[in-house]
């Protein structure tokens, strides 16, 4: 099998449009040779912990009503090429993620670390719950079967804490500026919502450099 990291954040539309995309390779390629692993990075690390009011948030960031909606345009025409209904409206806060991606974390304890980042999404973006909120996260984690108890209590602790936040700085110690961002086999980045096609020509190049005997990771140019 060969790695394949995804640094992201589960309140990142662009993480999930890209995600669709590879899911769409992936199914077009069911005999891939690619193992995933979901890594954090949190598009606003200085969020209050309670997170902001949605509107006020888009408005601070993007300088007005006009400008988020110049911004989200494009995300929306993504979305709908890529088959997903994102239900903006339905998002009145913008949340601090670091529970989230502990949640994450969690759930790859337990083999389920990609329907977790799923999960998340949707809830996010299609049906408007405040992923912040350790009740909603605790009921995402038991629609998932995993222990919500356990996963309640967790949350309330300082688990993982400085370990979510060291693999965060990590990443932007790495050069990482934005998400997603995908690495192949440790070596080679794919920034970005890269479409299906751009994947499919990847998992076929590996295929065929594991074919040949070669090492996927190599670059040999």
């Amino acid at each position: 099998m060969v790695k394949l990291d995804i640094i992201s954040d589960p309140i990142c539309p662009w993480c999930y449009i890209g995600k669709t995309y590879l899911d769409a390779a992936l199914a077009a390629r069911p005999d891939h040779p690619f193992t995933l692993e979901w890594h954090p990075f949190q598009l606003n690390p200085d969020m209050p912990p309670e997170g902001m009011d949605r509107r006020t948030y888009l408005e601070a960031k993007f300088g007005g009503k006009e400008g988020a909606v110049k911004a989200y345009m494009p995300v929306l025409e993504k979305a709908q090429e890529a088959g997903l209904s994102l239900n903006f409206e339905a998002i009145t806060r913008t949340p601090n993620t670091l529970d989230a991606h502990r949640l994450i974390h969690w759930a790859g304890i337990e083999d389920r670390q990609t329907p977790m980042v799923m999960a998340l999404f949707r809830a996010y973006f299609e049906e408007g719950r405040d992923i912040g909120d350790p009740e909603v996260l605790a009921d995402l984690a038991d629609g998932l079967e995993m222990d919500a108890a356990v996963i309640r209590r967790l949350l309330d602790s300082d688990a993982d804490l400085d370990a979510i936040r060291a693999r965060d700085s990590r990443f932007r110690e790495m050069g990482v500026t934005s998400v997603p961002t995908f690495i192949v086999a440790g070596q080679h980045a794919v920034p970005g919502a890269q479409p299906a096609d751009l994947w499919l020509k990847v998992i076929d190049e590996i295929t065929g450099q594991i074919a040949r005997g070669d090492d996927p990771g190599n670059d040999k140019g």
